[in-house]
């Protein structure tokens, strides 16, 4: 029963990772042991997690979209031409320390670290030149560092069982929002506020989860929960930046600073898992985000926030008693983005985690 609890344990954990540029496919998998069963076992644990995802494929709404087509395309929040993306490789390294007293109360701190490639191509002035294929109105970034820090609490005393909780927390602006990056057209440009490393926000963070076995079949677990997360104090783009971005106008206009708000969030996982083996624990969940567009003078409002869901088959390997690997390949099956964004095929993610 022992290996059961840290089974269900395994599948999912709240957002891990930073803010995705100019998109809402960040990773919405949930491997967090503290709310999935380990809350009976008592003590500390460490759990290391690399993520990998290439957001390269355009979407306009629900359908994919080519890059000549893009930059044809009228943002109308602006005005303007559409912005053409070209990619955002992202790769994480997540670090998530729990404790709980194994009665009633638990606490995670997750801390990412962050590595990020970003092209971009602009967008075209009115004349249809200096975006998509020249790229001279874009730039290209490169940057890593540490992210937003997470800390969660949770309070799963309100049944014997212990097989439900609530959880409440926070994110601090622990990232660097100032990252810039050199225009190819010459002279430095801010990154986009959505791509950098962290947000510039505190946001407050409340959830519930819920495990068990189905229809109480010793072999079969389930697991589920739902987490929101909205910014509560917002600061403003560093005013040592300078932004270029297309305007209504033919050329670029120049622009310092400015406010920027990220969207409210809402993350939503079920899933299940086969407990019958001795070693291997299959597992197999669904991961939705909904993001709203991000706000404020500095934010891009039109091509950010959507909803994307995604199957995410998995396996967890018991190394030891206190020792676990585990592994899981998320797979979109509806990609919905506000304006033109770019989102990835796959998200791939691998891990280990050890009580002691």
């Amino acid at each position: 029963m022992k290996f059961k609890k840290i089974a269900v344990a395994i599948a999912f954990l709240f957002p891990a990772t930073g803010v995705m540029a100019c998109a809402s496919c960040g990773c919405s998998l949930n491997t967090d042991i503290g709310t999935q069963g380990m809350g009976m076992t008592p003590g500390w644990s460490l759990d290391v997690r690399y993520d990998t995802l290439n957001q390269n494929k355009l979407r306009y709404g629900t359908k994919g979209i080519g890059q000549a087509q893009a930059a044809k395309t009228t943002n109308t929040a602006t005005g303007a031409p559409a912005e053409v993306e070209g990619y955002t490789q992202n790769n994480y390294i997540t670090a998530s320390l729990d404790y709980n007293d194994g009665e009633s109360w638990g606490v995670t701190a997750v801390l990412p670290f962050i590595m990020r490639n970003h092209m971009t191509y602009g967008s075209n002035s009115d004349e249809g030149t200096g975006g998509f294929p020249t790229g001279e109105n874009g730039y290209s970034s490169k940057g890593s560092g540490i992210g937003d820090i997470r800390i969660i609490g949770r309070y799963f005393g309100l049944a014997e069982q212990k097989d439900w909780g609530i959880q409440f927390g926070v994110k601090l602006p622990t990232g660097s929002n100032s990252q810039s990056a050199a225009a190819n057209s010459g002279g430095t440009v801010a990154v986009d506020p959505g791509l950098q490393r962290g947000t510039g926000s505190t946001d407050l963070i409340g959830g519930i989860y819920k495990f068990g076995f189905v229809n109480d079949l010793e072999n079969w677990g389930y697991f589920a929960q739902a987490q929101y997360q909205a910014a509560v104090i917002v600061t403003n783009v560093p005013n040592s930046l300078v932004g270029l971005s297309s305007g209504p106008s033919d050329s670029p206009t120049i622009t310092t600073g400015g406010s920027y708000r990220p969207g409210n969030s809402l993350n939503v996982n079920v899933g299940v898992n086969y407990q019958a083996f001795e070693k291997w624990v299959p597992t197999l969940q669904l991961n939705v985000i909904n993001k709203r567009a991000d706000s404020g003078t500095a934010a891009d409002t039109w091509a950010t926030g959507g909803t994307l869901a995604y199957l995410t088959p998995g396996v967890l390997y018991r190394l030891t008693e206190k020792t676990q690997m585990y592994a899981n390949l998320q797979l979109p099956v509806y990609q919905n983005v506000n304006g033109i964004q770019v989102v990835p095929s796959f998200i791939a993610s691998m891990g280990v985690r050890v009580h002691f």
